[in-house]
């Protein structure tokens, strides 16, 4: 293989993994190509937790300087039981957060993420994005990896020594990695949870409604055996992101669907009436089926081919840690890459032995939030004493090993 191909990595996918895998590279001296199905460049879902971890990786690739002017500092995390209203408990973020953990917490719409991720990419030369263009095949020598894509029905092939699938959790890639192969990367499987969205505007009845009940400039999580929501501002506070987590019937795939809101209206019988009024005025929620990967799966391929992010080890959103894992996966598969470029196969596994062990943790802090915020009867009550026994310090000190990782 040339030179200039045995430098160069191939990216499916341009969503948040696949412009941090492509920043990262880029930095230690790859080019990068980018294979993007979609048309244009646009952002699935509403809001976005971003937590020390993952801020602290922006900000090492210049991209924290154009999301901060649209993002949103949380003074804290707040717990409030969603039948009373009380607080539970309350994480200290805000310039308190940021000296503890040495980056900022923050919260923003996602198409403000793409877009300050997508200005960075334009202004690095060595990065040659390509929409429209669907995965279709991928050869694999002793060399390097060839990467075939149908765009607008005329073949358009790359050649490097490293194809990442970035492709999240329907990935393309976890198929053609298993091509000729007898055992198979398994699919994503619906979790059982659906995901109910919406945005409301700071200023409309809906978000004067939420001022009522929860606190403006934090994130605030209502507590309740049959679901739970979480509200931030986005958008420099302009509009109010919400999410609610329910049981739910399997829908089509996808970041948008449809679902009987029946479902959401029953779960959330036995609320306190401003909570259940502000809910009715967020409508109408869109429904966002959560869907899972096996993590036990190899994220490693063929010895040429590495899964990031969503099409690695999807998880459930419950520690609000999607999106930073896959950018720390990024950011830490250019490094073990650039530290090792000799041993391409022993690097890749080099560098899966280091991020499984973090990933599977986090999922377990999700795992636990979920049984945490829908507990009911003697675990509540036990969860409440709980909380009301640790201090808002002893909390924060709770999630150093979450948020104050370094590669």
């Amino acid at each position: 293989m040339a030179d200039a191909q045995s430098r160069q990595v191939i990216i499916a996918g341009a969503g948040i993994a696949g412009l941090t895998a492509a920043l990262a590279f880029a930095e230690r001296g790859y080019t990068v190509r980018i294979f993007e199905q979609a048309q244009r460049l646009e952002a699935a879902g509403a809001g976005i937790q971003l937590s020390p971890n993952a801020t602290r990786i922006l900000r090492e690739l210049g991209v924290l300087d154009a999301l901060l002017p649209n993002a949103v500092r949380p003074e804290a995390v707040v717990l409030k039981d969603a039948a009373t209203l009380g607080e539970l408990a309350r994480v200290p973020f805000g310039r308190a957060g940021e000296a503890r953990w040495g980056a900022p917490y923050l919260v923003a719409h996602r198409a403000d993420l793409q877009n300050a991720l997508m200005a960075r990419v334009a202004a690095m030369p060595d990065v040659h994005p390509t929409t429209g263009a669907r995965l279709g095949s991928v050869t694999i020598s002793s060399s390097g990896i060839t990467a075939a894509a149908d765009v607008g029905g005329r073949l358009v092939a790359a050649e490097g020594f490293l194809l990442v699938g970035a492709d999240g959790v329907w990935s393309s890639v976890r198929g053609l990695a298993d091509q000729g192969r007898k055992t198979r990367l398994a699919k994503s499987h619906f979790s059982g949870e659906l995901a109910w969205r919406a945005t409301v505007s700071a200023d409309s009845p809906a978000g004067q409604a939420f001022a009522e009940i929860g606190a403006p400039d934090c994130v605030t999580t209502f507590l309740h055996p049959g679901f739970h929501m979480v509200a931030y501002p986005v958008s420099k506070g302009s509009a109010i992101n919400l999410v609610a987590f329910t049981r739910g019937e399997r829908i089509a795939e996808g970041w948008s669907g449809h679902a009987d809101p029946a479902i959401l209206a029953g779960a959330m019988r036995r609320t306190a009436p401003a909570l259940a009024r502000f809910a009715e005025l967020a409508g109408p929620w869109a429904a966002w089926p959560i869907h899972t990967v096996d993590q036990k799966q190899p994220w490693v391929r063929s010895g040429r081919i590495a899964l990031v992010g969503d099409a690695a080890h999807a998880m459930t959103p419950f520690a609000a840690q999607g999106a930073a894992m896959a950018i720390e996966d990024a950011a830490t598969l250019a490094d073990v890459m650039a530290t090792s470029p000799a041993d391409l196969a022993g690097s890749l596994q080099i560098w899966e032995g280091l991020r499984r062990p973090r990933v599977v943790r986090v999922a377990r802090r999700g795992a636990l939030n979920r049984l945490a915020w829908h507990a009911w009867g003697p675990v509540a009550l036990a969860r409440n004493l709980f909380l009301k026994m640790r201090t808002p310090e002893k909390l924060a000190a709770d999630l150093d090993w979450l948020y104050g990782w370094r590669a």
